[in-house]
């Protein structure tokens, strides 16, 4: 009696662990909708993040691939674009699973899950563990090989369900940013744009942060195409003389305990330059900079201060 029933719990066993993984990525699941739906996806800061990106040269390198076929030419965006498209949209699930493991091949699945609109892409691929080479079809047996293998079919599969789900005149216009950062035709970043917006304001004119914040009436992480085309004019106005920073901002705005992420990554990038320039040179004595001098340095740093 005792011998059956050991046998029947053996027998169940494989079964309750299968029920409980399959209960758990259930839960999960759940979880990744429910943040979703109560952290939907801003869509314009979502386009404004992927513009950013594709303006890197690094990404726009790599974000669009080109082969010729049939007497012309094919070209789309690669995987990495696709990568950095779904992590800025926001709220979607992605990857490549290896489903089953046979002798002599793989079965695995490439998947592309929106979680706020419920919209899904997924397709279910063989490899087998063969690469052909030099006109022979060589068996393989190493496990890192056999997970490359199956990592780059899986690549390409991944890339299509991406761009399945993110909305066609985003790709689009995120692929003609990459290409005007290739051609030289496009700025920088625009977080880095205000980064050095910020710092030709506190240097020149003793304007913080804070006071800049305070008249826009929110956080300079949340500026915008607009804000900055402000910035630029307000800063010409105070070079060319035609106002002064007290009809601009208020010098009482109180400083803010907690400092914003863009604040905190130009502070210390800062702090190693001028770490960095005192280790190269000491003058004997320090030259302070005209506005002139230091305008120019900005011009340099892809920020224009001129009038249109």
């Amino acid at each position: 009696m005792n011998q059956l029933t050991e046998q029947f719990n053996q027998q169940q066993q494989p079964s309750v662990l299968g029920q409980a993984s399959s209960s758990r990525e259930m839960e999960e699941v759940k979880g990744q909708i429910f943040m979703a739906r109560q952290f939907p996806r801003n869509v314009f800061q979502s386009e404004q993040r992927i513009l950013d990106a594709c303006k890197r040269p690094s990404l726009a390198q790599t974000a669009i691939y080109r082969y010729p076929r049939g007497g012309a030419m094919v070209e789309g965006p690669s995987i990495r674009l696709a990568e950095v498209l779904a992590q800025n949209w926001g709220n979607i699930a992605f990857g490549v699973k290896e489903l089953e493991q046979r002798e002599g091949e793989s079965v695995a699945m490439a998947y592309a899950w929106d979680l706020e609109t419920n919209v899904r892409q997924e397709k279910v691929f063989t490899v087998k563990h063969s690469r052909k080479a030099k006109g022979k079809i060589n068996k393989l047996d190493d496990p890192r090989d056999i997970y490359e293998l199956v990592a780059n079919n899986g690549a390409r599969r991944l890339r299509s369900c991406i761009l399945g789900i993110i909305p066609g005149d985003i790709i689009e216009t995120a692929v003609e940013e990459c290409n005007k950062t290739l051609t030289g035709n496009n700025k920088g970043p625009l977080k880095d744009r205000i980064a050095n917006a910020l710092t030709a304001f506190k240097n020149q004119y003793k304007v913080t942060q804070e006071m800049i914040e305070t008249r826009f009436g929110y956080n300079a992480d949340a500026f915008t195409e607009v804000d900055y085309v402000d910035l630029i004019k307000i800063f010409n106005s105070l070079k060319d003389g035609m106002s002064k920073v007290e009809d601009w901002f208020d010098k009482s705005a109180p400083k803010k305990n907690k400092q914003s992420d863009l604040a905190k990554s130009f502070e210390s990038e800062n702090k190693e330059t001028t770490a960095s320039e005192k280790e190269e040179a000491k003058p004997e004595k320090e030259v302070k900079p005209s506005a002139a001098d230091t305008a120019m340095d900005f011009d340099k740093g892809e920020l224009s201060f001129e009038q249109s």
